[in-house]
């Protein structure tokens, strides 16, 4: 039977360089976000989105505007559940039939940001947290999104904080730099290995 090992961290903790790690050594990986992206240019998927919206939330090529809608539910909580219950579940139903295509892989890697926001943990056989120092994080987001700091902070402050992340994981890597990482995923790599 083939383990699923959930990946996830917060934003700009350095989960893609971790899931690339595990792709180059050709372990199947399957990106959670990548996934809800080609949801979202579904035409059924834009309607029932734009369905919970009171404003128009699709552009001019009548696909969905995502930074319009981020900004709109960063500061809203309830816009976000009910986001994330048209996204999660399809997500889910996708993974699924992804997995039964890797059923000969030892473990996959499945990499999803708001893994234990959405009780994703629960279907993983184990966990592993990527964490990086605050700063650097807010670094990573700006230079990557070209966001203000105070952009970065309200996406950070709407994730679980690292420390109940920790409690809740197998394995946790310290983004800091290049070389330690890859340390980190030799010694992990052997581990999962051996499950």
């Amino acid at each position: 039977m083939t383990k699923v090992i959930g990946l996830t961290g917060g934003i700009g903790s350095g989960k893609s360089t971790v899931a690339s790690f595990f792709a180059a050594k050709g372990i199947p990986v399957y990106i959670a976000d990548e996934e809800a992206k080609n949801l979202m240019t579904k035409p059924n998927v834009i309607q029932e989105v734009q369905s919970l919206f009171d404003e128009i939330v699709v552009d001019e090529n009548g696909q969905l505007h995502r930074s319009k809608i981020a900004s709109i539910v960063f500061n809203n909580p309830n816009l976000l559940a009910a986001l994330n219950a048209i996204i999660h579940p399809k997500v889910q139903e996708h993974f699924q039939q992804w997995l039964t295509q890797n059923q000969t892989a030892a473990f996959v890697i499945k990499e999803v940001a708001i893994l234990f926001e959405t009780g994703g943990n629960k279907t993983c056989d184990k966990v592993i947290l990527v964490t990086a120092p605050l700063e650097t994080r807010i670094e990573r987001v700006m230079k990557r999104d070209q966001i203000s700091r105070n952009a970065v902070l309200d996406r950070i402050k709407n994730q679980m904080p690292d420390e109940e992340k920790i409690m809740l994981s197998d394995f946790v890597i310290h983004n800091v730099d290049r070389q330690t990482t890859q340390k980190q995923l030799n010694k992990l790599l052997k581990k999962l290995n051996n499950l």
